[in-house]
């Protein structure tokens, strides 16, 4: 399965500027940040969801334990500069995949294994896009 880059995300809190790619196989996330297929591309309707790692390859999620409330997300596609504000998060166990469902509105949740080194549990943080000026 090729890699194939969609953009990029920036998030200035923790100073990560890294290139999205499709998909959530290893194979991707071992790359960088990973789309989660059938959810919507930045800046589209429904809930975009990201998948990267905290602790292996370029390790893009490292800190996203140190975002809160107000941080900016920026996502980056063809289709232009896309901002989201983070409005929480929460820890899950893997078998959650209530996390990647689809609910009216303009979110994103990012997510990763935790703690840091360990499968067990998954950080997941929750934003909305903040919308055009």
């Amino acid at each position: 399965m090729p890699v194939v880059p969609i953009g990029e995300v920036e998030i200035p809190r923790i100073g990560l500027v890294h290139t999205i790619y499709e998909g959530v196989w290893l194979t991707v996330i071992d790359e960088g940040p990973g789309h989660w297929p059938g959810t919507p591309l930045p800046g589209g309707y429904g809930n975009v969801v990201l998948a990267g790692h905290r602790v292996t390859h370029s390790h893009p999620f490292r800190r996203i334990d140190e975002l809160v409330e107000g941080d900016e997300i920026l996502l980056r596609t063809d289709e232009g500069l896309f901002t989201y504000r983070v409005t929480g998060y929460e820890v899950v166990t893997p078998d959650a995949v209530r996390i990647v469902d689809q609910a009216p509105g303009y979110t994103l949740t990012l997510f990763a294994c935790h703690p840091p080194g360990s499968a067990a549990y998954r950080y997941v943080v929750y934003a909305e896009l903040v919308p055009p000026a």
